[in-house]
């Protein structure tokens, strides 16, 4: 699977929330990454390495990121 992470990435993991849902959305991918339930809106927050084992699979990937060239120095 690709370690990819983006922000708006909709992914599955491994165990359901207490809630029942187990669709997550990735709100912020760094170091850590914070991921809220679809179901009920909790937020929760892991490490990288953690992220990577409980996600199942990406079901929606996020948008890529845009990156735009700084002009040439004068």
């Amino acid at each position: 699977m690709n370690d990819e992470i983006r922000v708006g990435d909709v992914v599955s993991t491994r165990k359901p929330h207490p809630c029942g849902g187990s669709e997550w959305t990735v709100v912020r991918a760094g170091l850590d990454v914070k991921i809220r339930c679809n179901t009920c809106g909790h937020l929760i927050a892991m490490d990288r390495q953690r992220f990577l084992q409980r996600r199942k699979a990406v079901l929606q990937r996020g948008p890529e990121l845009i990156t735009v060239p700084l002009p040439p120095d004068r």
